[in-house]
């Protein structure tokens, strides 16, 4: 969230900065809220001073001839008045701190000066175009169909016992998504110098918040049923980013680079008719989460480095993809910088998400207490996060099965997953 101090003092900046991710602020709330708690603040103050001038009336009142007694008993009635007081305004300080709050939590991140402006994804800018798309001399199926003359996707299992929106794979198919993750994890880990990560699929509301799903995109989220406050992860940046949370680091670990293969799981809500052919819009997929903790001003140079990493990933197994950068009105409610990558899909004879690479600056770090000392001023100061897929698998397969098709159905195995293939070099139906 926003720093209360700066959106105090910066109000006009930061409204006219928010209205480039289409967000009006509301500075009449904002002030009228601020001036409550403030106004909270200063008479208990005063009453608190009241109080510890009242405490001393006892041996003024005895010097004047009032019995001990009396006195002590006119300045216990005075201070259980002075207390009630300062109780009622206790409250009322609370109640305006957690409307505040509120507030905070659902005014969205400052996007950077870099970002263009722009109404939605048909706005974003296209940075750099890699690959050349494959020119087909026959008919190009899209994955769906591939995966069923494979009896490598089986959709209406999945239907029959979990509902829409669910796969499962098989055969080959299965062993090619499960080899695309290690490959990833593998160049993530050795090539790229992260720390592989086994995160929990499951995390509580205090986590959620912390990286900003929460209280925003609880409608987005799969809760779990009874009286626990849990939920499954949308993405595997909630536990890692958390793995930074309510610490003070030091100099010499940062920065914190993490990689983690996890599922993910997302209502969708919202997506209704979209993408309900095939794999690119799930409940429940995989992914290859990068996330850096980094300090401030390190961040814009990490967001390059984590961005090429992903990118890296689809060179390797030679998948034509676009970089593009977020509009301000197609970033996420946290980020402050995004690239996505788009990956080449022929049956579709478009690009298409496969990545998102973000910069969330302090955002996320002030609700989690991410932060570190530093060694030359002796301060404490908040770190900065980023995240970005490396890659989303099943996306990744819809990619490999769809460029790397033959006339007959069969499907040619990157070069480099190869190893982890065993040995197939092809995917065939059987």
């Amino acid at each position: 969230m926003l720093d209360l101090r700066y959106l105090r003092t910066h109000l006009d900046d930061v409204a006219s900065q928010l209205l480039i991710k289409g967000y009006k602020l509301d500075k009449e709330r904002f002030s009228t809220l601020d001036a409550a708690r403030k106004s909270a603040d200063i008479e208990s103050q005063a009453l608190q001073a009241e109080r510890k001038q009242a405490s001393k009336q006892i041996g003024q009142l005895v010097q004047t001839g009032v019995a001990i007694d009396d006195a002590k008993a006119q300045v216990q009635q005075t201070l259980e008045k002075i207390d009630a007081s300062l109780n009622a305004l206790k409250a009322r300080s609370q109640a305006a701190d957690e409307q505040i709050q509120a507030f905070l939590y659902d005014v969205p991140n400052i996007p950077d000066v870099s970002v263009p402006a722009g109404k939605d994804e048909s706005d974003n800018v296209e940075v750099m175009v890699w690959g050349e798309p494959r020119q087909f001399d026959f008919k190009v199926l899209d994955h769906v169909d591939l995966g069923g003359g494979l009896k490598g996707i089986d959709f209406d299992s999945a239907s029959t016992m979990s509902g829409a929106r669910f796969a499962v794979l098989k055969a080959g198919v299965a062993r090619l998504h499960r080899a695309l993750a290690q490959f990833m994890l593998d160049q993530h880990t050795e090539c790229n110098g992260y720390q592989e990560i086994n995160a929990p699929l499951i995390v509580n509301a205090s986590a959620l918040t912390g990286t900003t799903q929460l209280p925003k995109f609880a409608d987005d989220l799969f809760k779990l049923e009874g009286d626990a406050d849990y939920f499954l992860i949308p993405t595997g940046e909630v536990p890692v980013t958390n793995l930074a949370r309510d610490a003070i680091h030091e100099e010499a670990v940062l920065p914190l680079k993490y990689a983690a293969h996890t599922a993910c799981f997302r209502s969708e809500a919202g997506s209704h008719g979209r993408d309900t052919r095939g794999l690119i819009r799930q409940h429940q997929f995989e992914k290859v989460e990068l996330v850096q903790v980094v300090k401030a001003d390190e961040s814009e140079r990490a967001l390059e480095e984590l961005t090429g990493h992903a990118e890296s990933i689809l060179q390797k197994l030679q998948l034509p993809y676009r970089k593009v950068i977020l509009c301000g009105g197609d970033l996420s409610f946290g980020s402050c910088k995004t690239y996505d990558l788009e990956v080449w899909l022929p049956a579709q004879d478009t690009y298409r998400e496969i990545s998102s690479c973000s910069n969330f600056g302090d955002f996320q770090a002030r609700r989690l207490m991410a932060r570190w000392r530093n060694p030359e001023s002796k301060k404490i100061e908040l770190l900065h996060t980023l995240n970005g897929s490396g890659l989303a698998v099943g996306r990744t397969l819809v990619a490999v099965l769809e460029n790397y098709q033959n006339e007959d159905g069969s499907i040619e195995v990157p070069d480099v997953l190869h190893e982890y293939m065993r040995g197939v070099t092809r995917i065939a139906s059987f």
